[in-house]
């Protein structure tokens, strides 16, 4: 139980972090309050609910990965290395495709 507790805190003081330090993050969050509700309103059975909602928090799940992988490139050094741009393009681009997800799934169930 003493691990769940600590792991809970970790994952709490993540989430601060990425609050206070990641301006997408906000932006992200800010859209799913206006976009879960929305989903509730328009999904017409519990799995497509389901599903519109599961996009939108896979959204926010893999800019955490990549505010982390930005974390450690910057921590390795301030210096422009290759695979440092690498590490940090790759990482963006899983967040452009996630949220190119949230529009194809929106789309196929909405309309």
């Amino acid at each position: 139980m003493r691990r769940l507790i600590k792991a809970t805190g970790y994952s709490l003081e993540g989430l601060k972090a990425a609050w206070s330090g990641e301006a997408a993050f906000r932006q992200e969050v800010l859209l799913m309050i206006v976009l879960v509700p929305l989903a509730l309103w328009l999904g017409d059975t519990g799995v497509e609910r389901a599903i519109l909602i599961g996009v939108l928090l896979l959204v926010l799940i893999v800019e955490l990965l990549n505010s982390a992988v930005e974390a450690v490139v910057d921590r390795i050094g301030p210096e422009v290395h290759a695979l440092s741009k690498v590490a940090k393009d790759t990482a963006s681009a899983a967040v452009f495709i996630s949220l190119v997800n949230v529009v194809v799934v929106w789309t196929l169930i909405l309309v």
